[in-house]
């Protein structure tokens, strides 16, 4: 299925990491090029296992988490994402919580200058697999060749009505593309693409 890393410049011209994946030496290098690393994002309760490692290789960029996240990981004073964004990168991103799936706990980040939206886990966008194996997976999963959340993620909902209200602000933001951890982006028509796949569904 394979995993994204999303990579910001913030006003600065620093940089932000969301949903850090693996990084390999060469990665690591590219980043550094391109110009400091001062922010690692884990937007929600599920995707960090690749956290630590991007913190030992950027030691001198603030962390943010989830909250569960943080209590999971306390030696790497990680700071809870807040309703509002942190200074590190206002102006540059907006954000809002997921309300309404607790468990998952996901906060989406919306770039204005790019009209992108950048999720998690709260939609799969996977239309290539490795094997077959993998594409039986993702067809089981609820995630295969189209947008949206997967089984998984539509069982976490808890409240639709707060669901509903979070997904109304993020589609307020109007976004042209959508960038997600797992699959394919969506390069056009990023508000329609989001509407489409939780109606119904909250």
């Amino acid at each position: 299925m394979g995993t994204r890393t999303t990579v910001v410049r913030l006003a600065d011209g620093a940089l932000a990491l969301l949903a850090p994946g693996p990084l390999g030496d060469d990665d690591v290098a590219a980043l550094r090029a391109r110009g400091p690393v001062r922010a690692i994002v884990a937007p929600n309760a599920f995707h960090h296992l690749f956290l630590a490692a991007a913190v030992a290789a950027f030691p001198d960029a603030e962390r943010h988490a989830a909250k569960a996240v943080c209590a999971k990981y306390p030696a790497l004073g990680l700071a809870p994402l807040a309703a509002t964004p942190a200074p590190r990168w206002a102006g540059v991103l907006e954000q809002v919580h997921v309300d309404g799936m607790p468990r998952m706990d996901e906060t989406v980040f919306f770039h204005p200058a790019s009209r992108t939206l950048v999720l998690t886990d709260l939609c799969f966008h996977v239309r290539r697999a490795a094997n077959a194996r993998t594409k039986l997976f993702q067809r089981v999963a609820g995630a295969w060749d189209r947008f949206g959340p997967s089984r998984l993620a539509r069982s976490m909902i808890r409240d639709r009505r707060a669901l509903r209200a979070s997904l109304d602000r993020l589609l307020a933001f109007d976004p042209e593309r959508i960038v997600v951890t797992h699959g394919d982006l969506v390069e056009r028509d990023g508000r329609e693409a989001l509407r489409s796949a939780f109606a119904g569904v909250a």
